[in-house]
């Protein structure tokens, strides 16, 4: 995957230099010291000797020398959107440099077509990276992120998270010289209010921030100012993007169990009933602002008096819906179990409840943000992998649509299709023929050819599946409710065959499912993967022997220690 080519390189760094320091002395001894150190030819991938024509921060031009990673890297899995990290080439030409508003931009403009592993990495992120590793340059690229990313680019606050993620822990005084520089209070908020990207900017920065900092650094971050303003930004004369990425900061900052305290005191709960309202407004904006409002009432700023979602939705007619028990960790799922969002900076995954074996059958999607998602079907054997970016179509077991940057995905690989782009409100269409051993993507009742890739590898077990970039949203019928554009030819859908209990539909908040699981005796013996059934299976060569036999088939190499499984040996003396 691209992340983990990504995460080779920086990790090799700054051995990459030393090794490079190195190697230039023993050069320049041997060529009686005549100019070796300016004739490597990997020794920088964004340094201009000429200097005359740059354009850029002092900062920038002072950027150390970085080594280049020589690993193959063609093998490795991909990531949605993260590219591999590759320095010059000895006969590639130096790149000029560009000012850090140019460089955002040109990463905005080259994202959206990063698919596959042996694709060129864009330099602009290279370049950032490397500005990002001196507090300076940090508080240059942050800035230039709030203020050149465009309002209009469904793609702009996942930039922003993936740019930042990727960058260097910011030291304790670069966070400061941050706040001082932003200056931020409810004041600060109601100002440029008719240019809403600026306050959505900063509030996608500081929820990043908080998300990826933690205990006191999240704590110090979260200063009075910073908390008015983000409160400031929930007010009904905000526009709905900037009230809707306060919210997830504020979410973020929660995640520190003192943040969310102070949080919590500062009444935010009254502000999120009324926004909760917003949860099935026709305007998609607006109901991303419902979906995540309704989700931190229930989940995180609870309200003494307030019935939570899930105690009084009817869910009487919905016999299929996503699975709150097969998803990735940080997917938020409505109590309803047909809408799904993710606000993490990971690749979140989630499939239905409902297996189908034989048959013809379809499902619609609602889309209600327009970037990144993979959607499609999976089987038990595909991987959910979000840390690492893995995600539906991303293996042999799964195949996906993607509206947003127009292609078909299967087994970490692309293909183009000819539909345009998807946008808010459009219906994505999603049949399975098993007895022709097909899948049909459509969009609005628009389909493309068959897809039967898959079927060499499965021709059962089948589920639908869906994987999530930053700050994306949609909503599943698995037909309980008329579907927009059925295709023309005879389908089954979910909700007329599945069945539920009524427990099995009940989407539990999160510190609701942690009680529960406080209350759960676990056995000696049992599995440390599934904890149901008893570890009875060793795993050779390693010889470590905690997994049940079930656990240990859907694993290529131990989950303790990383070797490759050979073979799995039942212990039939563990059987009680």
């Amino acid at each position: 995957m691209i992340v983990f080519g990504w995460a080779v390189f920086l990790a090799s760094r700054s051995l990459g230099q030393g090794l490079l320091l190195t190697l230039e002395e023993h050069i320049a001894h041997f060529l009686g010291n005549r100019g070796a150190t300016t004739t490597m030819g990997n020794s920088c991938i964004c340094r201009d000797d000429s200097g005359t024509d740059d354009s850029v921060d002092t900062q920038q031009q002072q950027a150390d020398n970085s080594a280049v990673p020589t690993a193959d890297t063609r093998n490795q899995p991909r990531d949605p959107v993260r590219p591999p990290r590759r320095g010059r080439g000895p006969h590639e030409p130096r790149r000029k440099k560009q000012n850090v508003d140019g460089l955002v931009l040109d990463t905005l403009a080259v994202i959206r077509t990063l698919v596959d592993n042996d694709q060129e990495p864009p330099y602009s992120m290279i370049t950032l990276h490397e500005m990002a590793e001196t507090d300076e340059g940090w508080l240059d690229v942050v800035q230039s992120l709030i203020r050149v990313i465009p309002l209009e680019d469904p793609l702009g606050p996942a930039v922003i998270t993936l740019l930042l993620d990727e960058c260097p822990l910011p030291t304790k005084d670069a966070l400061q010289k941050l706040t001082e520089i932003l200056n931020l209070n409810g004041e600060v908020a109601c100002q440029d209010s008719g240019h809403p990207a600026k306050h959505r900017n900063t509030s996608a920065v500081l929820g990043c921030l908080a998300e990826k900092l933690a205990g006191p650094a999240s704590i110090g971050l979260l200063s009075p100012g910073i908390l008015e303003y983000l409160l400031q930004c929930l007010k009904l004369q905000s526009h709905p993007t900037v009230m809707l990425f306060a919210l997830i900061a504020l979410e973020k900052f929660a995640q520190t169990s003192e943040n969310k305290l102070t949080i919590s005191e500062s009444s935010i709960s009254d502000r999120l009933v009324t926004l909760e309202s917003w949860a099935n407004d026709p305007d998609y904006l607006k109901r991303q602002v419902g979906f995540c409002a309704q989700w931190s009432l229930d989940n995180l700023f609870l309200k003494e008096g307030r019935q939570l979602t899930y105690e009084k939705v009817n869910l009487s007619s919905i016999r299929a819906m996503l699975n709150s028990n097969d998803v990735s960790e940080y997917l938020k799922i409505s109590p309803h179990g047909l809408e799904a969002r993710c606000d993490a900076s990971s690749f979140e995954s989630v499939r239905c409840t409902f297996c189908v074996d034989a048959g013809v059958w379809y499902y619609e999607v609602t889309v209600v943000t327009s970037g990144v998602m993979q959607i499609g079907w999976a089987t038990r054997d595909s991987k959910f992998l979000n840390h690492e970016g893995y995600g539906i179509g991303d293996d042999e077991y799964s195949c996906a649509y993607d509206g947003c940057r127009q292609l078909i995905w299967y087994n970490a690989r692309s293909k183009p299709h000819i539909h345009p782009c998807w946008k808010e409100g459009d219906t994505v269409g999603f049949l399975l023929d098993l007895n022709e051993k097909q899948m049909i993507f459509f969009l609005n009742g628009n389909q493309l050819p068959p897809e039967k890739q898959v079927f060499s590898s499965t021709v059962s077990g089948f589920f639908a599946a869906a994987s999530f970039m930053s700050y994306q949203q949609c909503e599943f019928n698995f037909g309980a409710k008329p579907f927009k554009y059925p295709p023309s030819m005879k389908f089954s859908t979910f909700n007329d065959y599945a069945f539920l209990t009524a427990e099995e539909k009940i989407i539990l908040p999160r510190h609701r499912r942690l009680a529960l699981l406080k209350q759960v005796s676990i056995r000696e013996n049992c599995c440390s993967l599934c904890c149901d059934e008893v570890a009875d299976t060793q795993l050779k060569p390693c010889g470590h022997s905690d997994l049940c036999m079930d656990c240990a088939l859907q694993l290529e190499t131990c989950p303790l220690c990383r070797k490759e499984i050979v073979s799995r040996i039942r212990q039939i003396s563990h059987i009680s």
